[in-house]
């Protein structure tokens, strides 16, 4: 009966981790967003910065997991390399560690108090926090105060386990006889691709060795073992994306298997000279065995990278030849900057989103520039282009608002969901300008097969319009990149000038059909082209008031930030 209590309370202690784990994880995206955002953006080149944005994003998160998956969402979404993307996740299994150094301090402390004890009582705070606040980042920091604290909560429902388990001396002798190697990297392997969490059970080790079930020696191995274990998350992940995406997860396999077998070698010389890794841990950290453990899995993590990051472009070679591109993976419509394992951080994908947006804008104006220029030349030969990317920006309406639909659901600050918000309104108008462009392309397709022109002074007023509507997109774009509401007098009043010169071209033909210097079929095209020309500007001005309405409700800017040095900023394609 004792054992099936302590199986329970084992299983239970478990469950309040991982829950723990989530609760901080979700909180602390949301709270740090920002600079999550930031330190993804500012990587460049180096392979150290990757290593350190990669180490330190996992710390905030405490997931390994989670920054591997959308490291592989980035990969796929073409917005980093290869070697960009090794090198993030060389930092991320760092940065993992540093759970297993949370744990170990918890288990330290009297015989008459623990460590767990005092911090599982913030799990109460933060509850008290969460329950009697109003102010949604008061709630966000409760939230992780509380995750924290269950974090310890677990921890000690798990050791209590452990104390029952100690007195099965069938359980010691079986546990005794585990001392080969390969079999506690395999159990180890085993355990944590069935949890998907190396940081749980590494967790979970280090409740067995301070409950005196394995000794130092065992829990190195099967702390090993983890550390191939907790790949399978980055190898599910996989599954379905593009082939970058399936190079970024095995790379992630590869760096963590090499590392296991050079200790695996490390760790038979040591025996072959009378020595292990315990006793040279129990020299470098004398009388904790915990920090002793916890210490061993971020010094294993550490030299691996040291080891493996000179050889990183060799290894994303090696990764290359053995998945090879597949012909398929070029074909169909694919989104610039959105994948769905981005939203495994959702502040970031929001981020993206923004991009996606600035990229569909992109491609609507300059269908409608071509369709113009079509029109003023009379030369329908760039039919395949403009039709191309009128059935991309189609396909970007609807997945832009599936992606976002997935996104709201998700946990994000106040601000990211008021930007969503508009979200449908702006990509409705973007689609709308590509519709427009498509009557005014038409137009151009019966100018030719009717043969039919305009006159010098029509064909001067369409220049006229064009250079307007084009500067009322730059203006337009300009508020997006910046989160500039307040240039919205600048966006009016270039779209009271396309509405003066449309009317001014109304007026104009009307002259020109008196002085029989037009053609009434022409003349139709004509008012036509200006009357859709002058939508055009109409649903460029709802984008700047969509912008000019979130500034106002959030009283905050979200200009897209720079990539690197050596990239550009988000380039509003020029136009004129």
């Amino acid at each position: 009966m004792n054992i099936a209590i302590a199986c329970l309370s084992l299983i239970a202690g478990l469950g309040v981790l991982l829950l723990s784990m989530n609760l901080m994880t979700q909180n602390i995206e949301t709270l740090a967003g920002n600079k999550l955002k930031k330190m993804f953006n500012k990587l460049g080149k180096s392979k150290l910065a990757g290593v350190g944005i990669g180490t330190a994003t996992t710390a905030i998160i405490q997931s390994s997991g989670a920054v591997t998956v959308m490291v592989i969402g980035f990969v796929n979404a073409s917005l980093m390399s290869l070697t960009q993307a090794a090198t993030i996740i060389f930092g991320a299994n760092i940065g993992t560690t540093v759970t297993a150094q949370i744990v170990a301090l918890g288990m330290l402390g009297t015989s008459s108090i623990s460590m767990n004890v005092i911090f599982g009582t913030l799990a109460g705070i933060g509850a008290f926090i969460m329950l009697f606040t109003k102010n949604e980042t008061v709630k966000k920091v409760g939230g992780l105060i509380a995750g924290f604290g269950m974090l310890f909560v677990g921890l000690m429902l798990m050791s209590d386990s452990m104390t029952v388990f100690t007195e099965s001396e069938k359980l010691i002798n079986f546990l005794a006889t585990l001392q080969n190697p390969i079999l506690l990297v395999i159990i180890g392997c085993l355990v944590t691709a069935l949890i998907q969490s190396s940081s749980t059970m590494t967790s979970i080790i280090i409740t067995m060795l301070y409950g005196g079930l394995i000794t130092i020696d065992q829990g190195v191995y099967m702390a090993l073992g983890s550390n191939i274990g907790t790949c399978i998350v980055a190898l599910i992940a996989c599954i379905g994306t593009g082939t970058n995406a399936k190079r970024a997860a095995f790379i992630h396999f590869f760096f963590n298997f090499i590392g296991v077998v050079i200790f695996m070698f490390i760790g038979l010389f040591m025996r072959l000279g009378g020595t292990s890794f315990g006793k040279l841990l129990e020299i470098m950290f004398p009388g904790v065995p915990t920090t002793q453990l916890a210490m061993m899995h971020t010094i294993f993590n550490v030299i691996t990278v040291i080891l493996i990051l000179p050889f990183t472009n060799l290894l994303v070679k090696m990764t290359e030849k053995i998945i090879r591109e597949k012909p398929k993976d070029k074909n169909g419509p694919k989104l610039t900057y959105l994948e769905e394992h981005i939203l495994q951080s959702p502040p970031i994908a929001v981020e993206q989103v923004k991009k996606e947006i600035l990229d569909m804008a992109s491609d609507s104006i300059e269908n409608f520039n071509l369709a113009v220029d079509s029109v003023l030349n009379r030369d329908i030969s760039a039919k395949k282009d403009f039709a191309k990317r009128e059935d991309f920006i189609n396909f970007r309406n609807r997945e832009i608002i599936k992606f976002v639909i997935e996104l709201t659901s998700l946990e994000i600050s106040e601000a990211d969901r008021t930007y969503l918000g508009t979200v449908h309104h702006t990509v409705t108008d973007i689609e709308r300008i590509g519709d427009y462009s498509e009557n005014i392309f038409e137009y151009a397709e019966k100018l030719v097969e009717n043969d039919y022109s305009f006159s010098d002074e029509a064909i001067s007023e369409l220049n006229e319009l064009k250079t307007k509507i084009n500067e009322l997109y730059n203006v337009t774009m300009g508020m997006y990149v910046d989160g500039a509401g307040e240039r919205i007098d600048s966006a009016r009043a270039l779209e009271d000038g396309t509405d003066e010169i449309t009317k001014k071209m109304s007026n104009n033909h009307i002259r020109r059909m008196n002085e029989k210097k037009c053609s009434v079929d022409a003349g139709a095209l004509y008012l036509s082209l200006a009357s859709d020309a002058e939508r055009v500007g109409d649903h460029l001005l709802n984008v700047a008031e969509s912008v000019e309405k979130f500034s106002k409700r959030t009283k905050t800017v979200y200009r897209i930030p720079k990539q690197g040095d050596d990239d550009k900023d988000i380039v509003i394609k020029k136009t004129l």
